[in-house]
């Protein structure tokens, strides 16, 4: 992953300095540097997954992973596992998408494809190293189990609820269905033919997304300064906390970038609490993920994701509060 990010850089670099010959320092050339950066990665990432999941759907039987995870679902042991997953997966908000569009596609149950997509981008190994060197290991420990438990929780709460028959119609018809060819009888190339046609369709399907989310997500990246929001966090008031979290919500800036300003935040006085819920607001949760969840998800559940995980995320920034 830190390979590909020096390829990217390297690649937006040469594209906006070289080709396009734009000047350092204006906020259009920042935004135009992220928006090649986070493009190009999400759309190798939902080409490479879509292709994966493909090939893993056509040689594994829908119909055993669905009643496995069926099984586990009932215990919440699926939840737990794609939380860890989640948690160990490099990903931000808006890559963590193809990913759960693959999981519905294996059947795998919503509650647990959730759980993934609301871990994923709160715990980042690499993030984890800073904030262990910035904060300490046991600050540390309490985030990670705190992040995978937000995500088991949300997982069991939204499934609970029924939300998965908000689930979008196409992505629905992907996860269900069925073959009626006989598993000895398909040749290689019809296989490659099929993986090819169902993942090319899912990529087809989200890459309007994908750069409709990107074009605003780098919008908001590079014209307006997160140190814009810090006024609004910096004081001690009852709301300081939900605050954080929903202006964290537009910034759109992965678990490395954000770091430093929790760092900045932390030594101006604002409570660690609300710096921690500032944090999982601005990667946990993000404009460009729900326009992109748009296309995977109806409104309502759209709605009852975010709602709940904010809520979730309100709740720990007390927590937090409370008893570091």
């Amino acid at each position: 992953m830190a390979t590909l990010s020096h390829w990217l850089q390297s690649l937006a670099d040469f594209l906006v300095f070289t080709v396009l010959g734009m000047p350092e320092g204006p906020w259009y050339t920042e935004t135009v540097h992220y928006f090649i950066i986070g493009f190009t990665q999400i759309t190798l990432l939902l080409i490479i997954v879509s292709y994966l999941m493909g090939a893993i759907t056509s040689y594994i039987s829908l119909e055993k992973i669905g009643s496995s995870l069926e099984k586990s679902k009932r215990r919440g042991v699926g939840n737990i596992f794609a939380a860890l997953f989640g948690a160990i997966t490099p990903f931000c908000s808006c890559t963590s998408v193809p990913l759960f569009v693959g999981m519905m596609q294996s059947r795998v149950p919503l509650g647990i494809a959730l759980s993934f997509l609301i871990t994923s981008p709160l715990v980042n190994e690499i993030a984890v190293a800073i904030f262990w060197a910035s904060f300490g290991w046991k600050v540390t420990v309490i985030y990670i189990l705190s992040g995978v438990l937000l995500g088991v929780i949300g997982g069991l709460l939204l499934d609970v609820l029924g939300f998965d028959q908000y689930v979008a119609d196409w992505v629905q018809k992907l996860a269900y269905k069925e073959t009626a060819t006989d598993e000895n009888n398909i040749t290689i190339g019809h296989r490659i033919s099929a993986i090819h046609k169902e993942a090319a369709s899912t990529v087809v399907n989200l890459i309007p997304y994908v750069l409709i989310g990107m074009v605003v997500g780098a919008f908001i990246h590079g014209y307006v300064p997160a140190s814009l929001f810090e006024q609004y966090i910096s004081d001690n008031s009852l709301f300081a906390v939900p605050t954080a979290v929903v202006i964290g919500i537009p910034l759109y800036i992965d678990a490395v970038s954000v770091l430093p300003i929790i760092v900045s935040l932390v030594g101006k006085g604002v409570p660690l609490g609300t710096a921690i819920a500032f944090m999982m607001g601005t990667i946990g949760l993000s404009l460009p993920e729900g326009l992109l969840l748009k296309k995977v998800m109806k409104k309502e559940l759209i709605i009852g994701f975010f709602t709940t995980i904010g809520i979730g995320m309100i709740l720990l920034g007390y927590f937090f509060n409370l008893v570091l």
